[in-house]
């Protein structure tokens, strides 16, 4: 896909694309990669994306189940979710709901 760029780099230019009041997944933005059993490398590049320079929302990428896995890489443990609430979704005991509605799908975008 984005040939010329690190992995990282790739993550991140999908994290971007996501728009606000939606998420995707690790593993969602694997398989858009080609990589669909590398999950956890899109975690590992996600959790080095919360330099706010980078202009990666890093919020918007939750656990195949919508679990909020990442909110330990934020400046607090409320953060992720406060952020994913300003964009009117809806979380509850860390996890995304309706959240087959606000799934965002990279592979149909890009």
């Amino acid at each position: 896909m984005y040939k010329d760029s690190s992995f990282y780099e790739q993550v991140h230019q999908i994290a971007r694309l996501i728009p606000k009041g939606r998420v995707t997944t690790y593993g969602a933005i694997a398989k858009a990669l080609g990589v669909s059993s590398s999950s956890r490398m899109v975690g590992n590049a996600m959790a080095h994306a919360h330099d706010p320079r980078l202009g990666v929302p890093g919020h918007r990428v939750v656990n195949s189940n919508g679990m909020l896995t990442g909110k330990h890489h934020f400046d607090s443990p409320t953060q992720m979710e406060q952020l994913l609430e300003a964009e009117g979704i809806i979380v509850k005991d860390d996890q995304v709901q309706h959240f087959g509605k606000v799934f965002w799908d990279p592979l149909a975008e890009i």
